[in-house]
C-alpha cells in the first residue's frame, strides 16, 4: 500500500505537526484561569464573535483544534491537501490575529514589535500549509 505522503513534505509536516500537537496537549492540560483569560482576550479582540464564549471553553476548543491539526500533519495516511488545508486554516487565523492586534506589529507595518515576534513567526506555518496544498494540486 502506497501512503499519500511524499518525502519532500515530511520535514514540514513533522516539524509543524509535532509543535502544534504539543501546544494543543499543553493547552488541554492547562487549568490556569488567568492564562486562559489572557489567550481568550487576545483572540476575542481580534475576532469579536469570540467574546461571548467563556475563556475555559475557548481554551478547550483551541486545544482540540491544535490536537486535530497536529495529528493530521503527523499521520502519514492523511493526504497532503487535507493536512495542508488544516494547517492553512489554523495558521491563517493566527496571522489574522497578529495583523488585527496593533500591539503586535509596528504602526503601519507588518513587521513585529518585540511582543509580536512569537506570533509573527506563524507566517511560516501558513507557508508550509499552502505549500502542502500546492504540492497536492500539482500531482500528476
Amino acid at each position: 500500500m502506497k501512503l499519500p505522503i511524499k518525502a519532500r513534505t515530511l520535514p514540514g509536516r513533522l516539524a509543524t505537526g509535532a509543535y502544534i500537537l504539543h501546544s494543543g496537549l499543553e493547552k488541554w492540560r492547562d487549568d490556569d484561569e488567568q492564562h486562559a483569560a489572557g489567550i481568550h482576550g487576545t483572540a476575542a479582540n481580534a475576532f469579536p464573535f469570540l467574546k461571548s464564549m467563556s475563556p475555559r471553553r475557548f481554551m478547550r476548543l483551541l486545544a482540540a483544534g491544535e490536537i486535530a491539526t497536529g495529528a493530521a500533519l503527523l499521520a502519514p495516511f492523511v493526504p497532503a491537501a487535507v493536512a495542508g488545508a488544516a494547517l492553512t486554516g489554523f495558521s491563517a487565523s493566527l496571522v489574522t490575529m497578529y495583523l488585527r492586534t496593533p500591539a503586535l506589529h509596528k504602526p503601519g507595518s507588518v513587521w513585529p514589535t518585540p511582543a509580536g515576534i512569537g506570533i509573527s513567526k506563524d507566517v511560516w506555518m501558513l507557508g508550509i500549509g499552502i505549500g502542502l496544498i500546492a504540492d497536492a494540486a500539482t500531482d500528476k
